[in-house]
């Protein structure tokens, strides 16, 4: 999987349901801000969240497609939802 601007959905997270509905990635290359929507966060503490997101994209750290995350941003599909209205 390859980081670019736009619209990422990222499936690798460890779970057996992975419960993600949306991810979107927006960045310059290099430099990203990550927002993850999915009920699998709901009741995780916010490192755990950021060790789900972060060992997802594990790959794309070590081979320099991502060099650093300047924003990451997690929710549950409530939260997601109480934020738009």
């Amino acid at each position: 999987m390859k980081a670019s601007a736009g619209k990422l959905v990222v499936r690798e997270i460890d779970s057996p349901e992975p419960q993600l509905a949306a991810v979107e990635v927006s960045g310059d290359g290099c430099h990203f801000a990550i927002v993850v929507i999915g009920d699998i966060f709901a009741g995780l503490s916010p490192v755990k969240k950021q060790q789900l997101v972060y060992g997802a994209l594990s790959e794309q750290f070590a081979d320099g497609s991502i060099h650093a995350v300047d924003k990451l941003v997690t929710l549950t599909r409530a939260e997601h939802q109480r934020q738009q209205q």
